[in-house]
């Protein structure tokens, strides 16, 4: 072999080589070029792919939580809608029972008087028919055996008579009788003496358990009350002593205007001092309980007239074994309602003066429910000066008549 021979084989061996590592190379390049290009293309379209899914759960989650909290507001309003309307049902429902109570209390304590055999008065018979209705109010004079007298001067002047008086029950819905209960010997010649004036006039509530005696007023107030919603059906309960002018038609209309309050206390409000003297008027034995001598008691109404509402009536027939008696029959029934949310109505026309001053109240056109002297705590000689009172301060019976309650 020629020298140039060697010469052109070695040149194209080495040309062959070089091609060979620039194409190698090239490949190498290329190969590394369409991997990076591969590889990151379809990663960012992942990543976007995955970003859009996450913000897409987001938002239906976003979603879901608005739709949860406008649904638990509005579970939220209808629970306490509910709450509400089950708190009034509630109250409601405790309001009716307690009605129920008082009503059940009266009419059991009118069945216990029935079946002691004696007629707790003259209306007995006519009880069950008499509660069928609403009156306006009743009318308790309180009267003792001795009072013969001041009875007839008040059906001779402020209390109608015969077939008036059934047209003011039947019209006007207004009771009055004389309140009195038994004497000691039962049966005796007082009891007697009563029983002929009611023969006569048909106008008493006898007490059947309660003996007179002018240390047990409280107890007679208590069971007046009691006896007197256990037979009446009245929006009003009021009691006035025998030897006080009234004006009905007046008093009416005072105690219309507060018709539709519950529990209240109407009279002349006052707080006398406590006395612990012994041997003295209005002395009160249990003195210490109203704290250091010279105290006042708590405001009452004065006890020559005062009215309370049928619910408080009723409050004292269902607890009046527990509730407790004072000295004085004024000073027990304001104890009784304290600690009661009571409305005391303080109205002074229910103790105006006897002539001059309920003339010149008439006059000015403030014609007073109730006249009596303060210092006789009643009309001083009121058998003898009731109809001078009458004549001078009473309303007339075309106001009576004209009224409309």
């Amino acid at each position: 072999m020629s020298f140039k021979s060697k010469v052109d084989q070695s040149s194209g061996s080495s040309v062959s080589k070089k091609w060979s590592f620039l194409l190698c190379l090239g490949c190498f390049c290329a190969g590394m070029f369409f991997t990076n290009w591969v590889g990151t293309v379809p990663q960012s379209k992942g990543i976007m792919r995955a970003t859009a899914m996450e913000a897409e759960t987001l938002k239906l989650i976003s979603e879901s939580c608005n739709l949860k909290v406008k649904e638990e507001k509005h579970v939220s309003k209808d629970i306490m809608g509910e709450a509400f309307k089950t708190h009034h049902a509630i109250h409601t429902l405790d309001k009716t029972i307690s009605n129920l109570e008082m009503e059940l209390a009266a009419a059991r304590a009118a069945q216990e008087s029935l079946l002691d055999g004696s007629p707790l008065s003259t209306d007995t018979n006519r009880a069950e028919s008499s509660r069928k209705r609403r009156y306006l109010m009743v009318i308790g004079i309180n009267t003792a055996f001795s009072s013969r007298k001041r009875r007839d001067s008040v059906r001779a002047t402020w209390l109608p008579q015969d077939e008036k008086r059934k047209k003011l029950e039947d019209e006007k819905g207004i009771i009055v009788r004389f309140v009195i209960g038994h004497s000691a010997t039962t049966g005796g010649i007082l009891d007697r003496a009563i029983e002929a004036e009611n023969q006569k006039h048909g106008d008493f509530l006898r007490l059947q358990d309660h003996v007179e005696g002018y240390l047990e007023l409280s107890a007679k107030t208590k069971i007046y009350f009691a006896t007197a919603v256990a037979l009446w059906d009245a929006d009003f309960y009021v009691k006035v002593d025998d030897d006080v002018h009234v004006n009905i038609a007046t008093l009416g209309e005072t105690l219309v205007r507060h018709r539709k309050k519950p529990r209240v206390y109407i009279g002349c409000m006052k707080s006398g001092p406590v006395l612990s003297q012994k041997g003295v008027r209005y002395h009160e034995p249990e003195h210490w309980k109203f704290g250091e001598a010279g105290n006042k008691y708590f405001r009452h109404a004065t006890g020559q007239l005062y009215a309370i509402s049928k619910d408080l009536a009723s409050y004292i027939s269902i607890n009046q074994h527990v509730l407790h008696k004072y000295a004085n029959e004024d000073v027990s029934l304001g104890s009784w309602f304290i600690g009661l949310d009571v409305e005391h109505i303080d109205d002074r026309r229910l103790c105006c003066g006897t002539p001059p001053d309920c003339e010149w109240k008439a006059q000015a056109g403030n014609a007073c429910v109730a006249s009596f002297d303060w210092s006789c705590s009643g009309i001083c000689k009121s058998a003898d000066r009731i109809k001078e009172v009458h004549r001078r301060c009473g309303e007339g019976e075309n106001a009576l008549w004209g009224a409309t309650f």
